[in-house]
């Protein structure tokens, strides 16, 4: 499974921000999820419970200076600063400290790169967090499943997830934020379902995101029976949002 043995690493070409420099702010050898995804490219969460610490603001702020300087000696360049790592980045306690940093550090040595934060949205409703993740230039929320029920299926959410309250909590960024979606299938779930695609389709107009990022299974999963949609087959599910007028990105 995917591992980030640096908490900055890259460049690398991400089929949805181009060249993107990685933040992992979690354990450098292990995983930390309140989801437990099937598609996880981190592997499931079981396996990566060896290592349970995090960096520090101060760590995260170092490396990342470091980083950026370098890059920027060598005339690399960074389309994004992108948070995702082994698991929710928003779970590091220092989140938003780390995210005021970034941001001034962007500013310093990159003020054309975008920050981006890839989050599954369990905890937009905590003040602090929804706070740091309107500062950023692409708040970019994970919503795979139109129910709670689907959403077990393919995310297996820790604990008790009410799917209405992610919504509203979504609801507050008043359309300025980034909706990513994995289309999927296997036995127990089907993105294309009449139980699952028009209800995502219904919560997509709700929250009238700025984007919606719509995406399939590109590395090695951790559930085995998956499949796979073409970009086609994507394309034709969400034509009816595009046609709506809704800014739909499609990625194989």
């Amino acid at each position: 499974m995917l591992r980030f043995h640096n908490i900055v690493f890259g460049p690398i070409h991400s089929r949805r921000l181009g060249s993107s420099l990685g933040v992992n702010l979690l354990p450098e050898n292990g995983k930390l999820c309140n989801f437990d995804c099937v598609y996880c490219e981190c592997g499931w969460n079981k396996d990566g419970r060896g290592d349970t610490s995090m960096p520090s603001a101060e760590e995260v702020s170092h490396a990342m200076e470091e980083k950026l300087k370098e890059c920027a000696r060598q005339g690399t360049v960074i389309d994004s600063i992108t948070f995702s790592g082994h698991g929710e980045p928003t779970l590091n306690p220092h989140f938003p400290e780390i995210i005021a940093q970034t941001l001034s550090l962007r500013d310093r040595y990159y003020p054309q790169a975008k920050v981006s934060v890839l989050t599954n949205a369990t905890t937009v409703n905590r003040p602090e967090i929804f706070e740091a993740l309107s500062k950023t230039d692409n708040p970019i929320m994970k919503l795979d499943a139109s129910t709670a029920s689907g959403v077990a299926l393919v995310n297996r959410p820790a604990g008790h997830y009410d799917i209405e309250k992610i919504i509203e909590g979504l609801e507050a960024f008043r359309g300025n934020f980034v909706l990513q979606t994995m289309f999927l299938k296997f036995p127990l779930f089907d993105t294309a379902s009449e139980k699952n695609l028009p209800g995502w389709m219904d919560i997509v107009r709700r929250l009238k995101p700025r984007e919606i990022m719509v995406y399939t299974l590109d590395r090695e999963t951790p559930e085995k029976d998956l499949e796979k949609y073409s970009v086609e087959e994507m394309t034709a599910m969400v034509q009816p949002l595009i046609d709506e007028g809704f800014f739909v990105q499609v990625r194989g």
